[in-house]
């Protein structure tokens, strides 16, 4: 399965300093030129399309495909490292208060839903209550949640302004805001009771009348996903008309505020269920475009082949790290940790695992190695690269008390060591890259195996359990700095804010199965990484920069992960049919090509 589809819902977020009247890049003006034709693609966060799946963005099985029929507020850049750059999407412009204590929006004048109504301030409002029952990001129920918002106004028909709670501020409130899903009030008013904003102000109160209120919307959770309207009812460029377990057809929406510049008539989306699939595909030229997806050098070769064919490359804002539970021997050793890193050919593996969509990490930073050298500077030169080196492992290793004995490391008791790293079985490059890594370590002298598991969503449940020793896992999610370290000194490590307080659980509990130390030691400082990281969440400039680099260095030098390869954003192209779209390095790689039909990018080819 392809990369992007699991972290969609974990790229970060940070800060503004100044008052913004930004409004992302404009929509294609003009007449309709170049539209018409049937639009074929994949959605990379949809594997498996459920034709009993409901039209309902919130259902991870849900028919909503995003930038298609499902629209959100604005459709994020991804910058290296500012995240409050948005493409235009529900919101035309919107005006960002100097201190982020505010973000007013400002609606397509023009845009209607699918059935002809006009979208709303109050849609948007309904919307954002629909987002509470979810405990999204600004729409946190959680007391003193860190960036939550603590009022929606609707200002008029086409203006509303959304502020941020100051006692626990954070500088990833806008992205949190502005990636909220936009639904038909009208048709979806009854999953939620008329007194929601009542109980709301309620639940942000304190005492047992506020506990139960917040039970009460958390209870209305599953109302919500589980919701289905009979027809599809949208304010993107597409509604969908049908579907079945191959493809799911949608048909242009004449009342979105674009529709003269939309190119297809019609997008069909394929299923999938694995990267071969996708390869199929291509090669058959049946896509007009297909993103990131994990492909060898000798499939990408077939795939170029095909008349049509184009590829794009741009950045991704996510890296892949092999995690170490540090609760269990001898992964508690940092010498250990190093020892492995200096045995990994990063260069070889990349080639094996992902060579048209990574490139080998220059070192273990924490952070994808572009916007590394914007954080950090000459800094990012300083760091430790463990390269491959032999002597400087089996120096570890002795430093750790492993044995040596008949060509094979044990571990200082004498007993065999079995070195198991955990993947998901669908990820063909992980896989492939785990066997790279075990096929290195066995011609070290270390017993070494992979161990598959059926599923991402189950891979996920049993690393955060503590089963693994070893495991793949991605890191570096830009690009706000507080998002590329949680996944490090995050809840994943023992660290969570609750009720605007960090809060620290020991190894094996509250989901903290890295298990590292709480404190460790950095050119001579002793710092709580994980405070650290929650500071990136209410910092900015120069304060984020010096957090950023304490950090890159606790990652290096204490080694949670060995960052193995840095993602490159590797998409598909077919021009026999389309032309206009993205070109390399655009930030608009980073969006569906939904995003890239709505603003008018893509036209028929004449």
């Amino acid at each position: 399965m392809k990369r992007l589809a699991a972290v969609a819902a974990l790229l970060g977020l940070a800060a503004v300093t100044a008052c913004s009247g930004n409004t992302g890049d404009k929509p294609a003006a003009g007449g309709a030129g170049g539209g018409g034709g049937l639009y074929t693609t994949i959605d990379g966060n949809k594997p498996g399309l459920d034709v009993n799946g409901p039209i309902n963005p919130w259902n991870p099985k849900g028919n909503s495909f995003q930038g298609y029929n499902a629209m959100r507020l604005a459709w994020a850049k991804n910058h290296l490292t500012d995240p409050n750059q948005f493409y235009p999407g529900i919101a035309a412009s919107w005006e960002i208060a100097p201190d982020n204590s505010s973000i007013t929006l400002h609606l397509q004048p023009n845009n209607k839903w699918s059935d002809g109504k006009p979208v709303t301030a109050e849609d948007v409002k309904f919307s954002i209550a629909l987002a509470y029952t979810q405990g999204s990001t600004a729409f946190a129920l959680d007391p003193g949640a860190a960036g939550a918002a603590s009022e929606v106004e609707v200002v008029d028909d086409k203006t509303v302004k959304i502020t941020q709670d100051m006692k626990n501020p954070s500088v990833t409130f806008v992205r949190g805001v502005m990636d909220s899903y936009v639904l038909p009030k009208h048709v979806w008013e009854s999953v939620l009771p008329a007194d929601f904003w009542d109980k709301l102000k309620a639940a942000r109160g304190e005492g047992a009348d506020a506990d139960k209120a917040r039970e009460e919307i958390t209870a209305l959770s599953e109302k919500v996903l589980a919701f289905g309207p009979p027809k599809d009812v949208s304010a993107g460029p597409f509604t969908l008309e049908r579907m079945n377990p191959g493809e799911a057809l949608l048909v242009k929406n004449k009342n979105f505020y674009n529709a003269a510049n939309i190119g297809p008539d019609q997008v069909k989306l394929l299923n999938y269920t694995g990267n071969e699939q996708i390869w199929n595909y291509l090669i058959a030229g049946k896509l007009d475009s297909a993103p990131f997806t994990a492909v060898p050098a000798d499939v990408m070769k077939r795939i170029s082949a095909t008349p049509g064919n184009g590829v794009v490359k741009g950045f991704s804002p996510v890296a892949l790290g092999m995690a170490f539970n540090q609760s269990k021997k001898p992964y508690d050793n940092v010498h250990v940790r190093r020892g492995l890193a200096y045995l990994i050919n990063r260069d070889e593996i990349t080639k094996i695992a992902s060579p048209e969509g990574g490139t080998p990490a220059v070192t273990t930073s924490g952070i994808h190695q572009k916007p590394a050298a914007e954080w950090l500077g000459d800094d990012l030169g300083k760091l430790e690269p463990y390269k491959l080196d032999a002597a400087k492992a089996e120096e570890e290793f002795k430093e750790a008390g492993l044995k040596k004995e008949g060509g094979k490391w044990t571990l200082p008791d004498g007993k065999p060591w079995k070195f198991t790293v955990n993947v998901p079985a669908p990820f063909s490059d992980w896989v492939s890259g785990a066997k790279a890594i075990t096929s290195q370590l066995n011609a070290a002298g270390i017993d070494a195996e992979v161990v598959t598991t059926a599923d991402y969503p189950l891979y996920l449940e049993e690393i955060a359990a503590g089963k693994y020793d070893v495991g793949f896992w991605l890191i570096a999610l830009g690009p706000a700095p507080y998002n590329i370290f949680q996944r490090l000194y995050g809840a994943p490590n023992g660290w969570s804010v609750l009720g605007g307080k960090l809060k620290h659980a020991e190894p094996g509990k509250s989901g903290n199965w890295m298990g590292g130390p709480e404190t460790i030691e950095v050119d001579g400082e002793k710092i709580n990484p994980g405070e650290l990281t929650a500071q990136l969440n209410t910092v900015s400039g120069d304060e984020q920069k010096a957090i950023v680099g304490k950090l890159a260095k606790a990652a290096n030098q204490d080694l949670p992960v060995v960052q193995l390869w840095d993602y490159v954003n590797t998409q598909f192209v077919n021009t026999n049919r389309f032309t206009g779209f993205p070109e390399n390095e655009s930030d608009l790689l980073r969006q569906p090509a939904g995003v890239w039909l709505q603003l008018g990018m893509v036209k028929k080819k004449q």
